[in-house]
């Protein structure tokens, strides 16, 4: 079993998504916001479920895609994943705070 450690970046984006959705609504800025968190439940027996993140061709940065969204992880150790960011699929990820210094 592998463990699934949120950054504080990857929260920071969650609330932030959160947020802009409930200017139009609170119910589905909550259900998107959990829908996004618990999707990353898959990766604690299946690290490898999420596909490369292309712009970076590493074998370990990989995405899930759900829905608009891009829910980015690495793959620390062969017990612990780290997500990095969430962002909507519009955004270029190197627009992303998580990839400013690489």
């Amino acid at each position: 079993m592998v463990e699934v450690n949120w950054t504080e970046n990857a929260i920071n984006d969650l609330n932030d998504i959160g947020d802009f959705i409930a200017k139009d609504s609170i119910k589905y800025a909550e259900l998107t916001v959990e829908k996004l968190f618990n999707a990353t439940d898959i990766l604690e027996t299946n690290p490898l479920a999420g596909k490369i993140v292309i712009e970076f061709e590493d074998e370990n940065l990989r995405e899930l895609i759900r829905g608009n969204y891009r829910i980015v992880y690495y793959l620390v150790s062969d017990f612990l994943i780290d997500v990095i960011t969430v962002q909507h699929c519009s955004m270029l990820i190197s627009n992303s705070s998580a990839f400013k210094d690489t």
